[in-house]
């Protein structure tokens, strides 16, 4: 369903939420804090590898990564894939990346899938794979594999963070070059910088949604949707208007869906079956079909571009894509 012109040009026009309630949630509670072992046997991995990819979700490319890798494996040569860049709005892609470049980043590639003239032809290599939990690391090592080797899974796959456990032995991707890789797991870093980064971090599935509230995640996505004007939920559930509660929201997502229950109230009359939206259901539906890119590509980190000037096309780098 699409959006009646009267219907968008009312939705542009509305006044959204200006900010959202942070007061209240305790961010060091939702990231476990076990990570630190996966990071020292990365460590003493180091002499194994030649160069260390970071594999982080390009919807967040300014929030939520680990700064701990730059400090403790930085003696390795770094490349940043931002992956998932379908999910993403890459409009500012150059505002991105020379905020990385202030960062110390010179390599920087976005990716969805990887393509054989990607790789350079050269002496064997191996290369440890890094990154927060749930960026996509098992997934381009898979790819590459299938890519070059035919090959099928060597590493789980998952839609939630932590399948990775461990530090896994050389994983070969490659015959020409002969080149492997190490999977690793998600490591966080230990002090979430702030309420809403660990939102966004949350959002793109690097904790388990039940540990922030998956309302909450809803409501926090609605506001950011709304606040950027980007109105494909009001399309992909077929809502007819845009709306900033999400209360109201959910409710007719679940009626949509026939997300319901019959609840027993009692009345002065007696027990009577009442109707009643299932919320939940409803907030696991819209943060699934985010998450999934239904919704249309999104950038998280929106806010921190704005706050840059605008790039000069003459000056700009230029990323490469795969």
């Amino acid at each position: 369903m699409r959006l009646a012109p009267r219907a968008l040009c009312s939705a542009a026009g509305a006044a959204w939420r200006e900010s959202f309630p942070l007061e209240g949630h305790d961010v060091a509670r939702w990231f476990p804090g076990h990570m630190a072992k996966g990071l020292k046997k990365m460590q003493s991995s180091l002499k194994r590898v030649d160069c260390i990819v970071e594999v982080h979700d390009a919807r967040i490319p300014l929030s939520g990564r680990n700064p701990l890798f730059q400090e403790t494996l930085g003696i390795k040569p770094h490349l940043l894939v931002l992956n998932k860049m379908d999910l993403a709005d890459l409009k500012e892609k150059q505002k991105i990346i020379r905020h990385l470049e202030r960062e110390g980043l010179k390599n920087v590639i976005f990716t969805n899938c990887i393509k054989d003239e990607n790789i350079k032809q050269n002496v064997e290599f191996c290369i440890m794979v890094i990154g927060v939990p749930n960026v996509g690391k098992s997934s381009l090592i898979n790819s590459l594999r299938r890519q070059h080797l035919r090959k099928g899974k060597a590493t789980r796959v998952g839609s939630e963070p932590g399948i990775t456990r461990a530090v896994m032995s050389k994983i070969q991707v490659s015959e020409r070059p002969l080149m492997f890789l190490l999977d690793t797991p998600g490591v966080l870093a230990p002090q979430i910088e702030s309420v809403e980064t660990g939102l966004k971090l949350a959002l793109c599935g690097t904790v388990l949604d039940h540990l922030v509230g998956e309302e909450t995640l809803a409501d926090y996505l609605l506001y950011t949707l709304n606040r950027h004007q980007l109105f494909g939920y009001v399309q992909h559930y077929g809502l007819g208007e845009a709306c900033d509660d999400v209360a109201s929201v959910l409710k007719r997502v679940a009626i949509k869906l026939g997300k319901t229950q019959k609840v027993k109230v009692l009345t002065g009359t007696g027990n009577v079956n009442v109707i009643q939206p299932n919320y939940s259901a409803a907030a696991r539906d819209f943060l699934r079909a985010f998450r999934s890119g239904l919704l249309g590509p999104v950038m998280l980190d929106r806010d921190v571009l704005q706050s840059f000037p605008p790039t000069d096309p003459s000056q700009a780098p230029g990323p490469r894509d795969m």
